[in-house]
């Protein structure tokens, strides 16, 4: 563990006992959903690689035009 986690969980202690609870379920609730996202995105990969193909074909093609960041 980290100093920083250390200290964080130091200071989290010192909290009512509701509190530390509040702080402890968004914290899992966070963690869960971090691992969530990460799968998706793994999962997403070669959805990701599929799309970035049809982009590059569709720009040798010539069917692509610049971006106009003025029109944006």
């Amino acid at each position: 563990m980290t100093r920083l986690l250390e200290k964080a969980f130091k200071e989290a202690s010192k909290l009512p006992v509701v509190n530390q609870n509040a702080l402890a379920k968004w914290l899992l609730e966070e963690l869960e959903s971090e691992k969530k996202w990460e799968q998706i995105f793994a999962e997403s990969e070669n959805v990701l690689e599929h799309l970035a193909d049809e982009a590059l074909e569709a720009h040798k093609k010539g069917k692509t035009k610049p971006l106009n960041i003025e029109r944006l």
